[in-house]
């Protein structure tokens, strides 16, 4: 193996829109908030938070995915713990 091959090994990119499954759970911010509920993108992925959406933009929060879309990447998620401000 030579010397560059030898630096990259184990080197992997990671992919613009990940994709997640229900049950999933994440740590986020939410990143967006309009007239009808807050969001948070990861990536190019977006998932719009369900339930308390009295959530300050940049608020770290641990969330589990109950649905999402991966023709479409885009999602469904509930928070499960709050994790402060950015």
């Amino acid at each position: 193996m030579s010397r560059l091959g030898k630096l990259l090994a184990g080197w992997t990119f990671r992919t613009a829109t990940p994709s997640f499954e229900p049950g999933d759970v994440i740590t986020a911010f939410v990143t967006h908030s309009d007239g009808e509920g807050v969001s948070s993108r990861i990536g190019d992925s977006v998932l719009r938070i369900e339930g308390d959406t009295e959530v300050d933009i940049e608020t770290k929060v641990r969330l589990k995915v109950t649905s999402f879309d991966e023709q479409n990447h885009v999602g469904t998620a509930e928070i499960v713990e709050f994790l402060g401000e950015f």
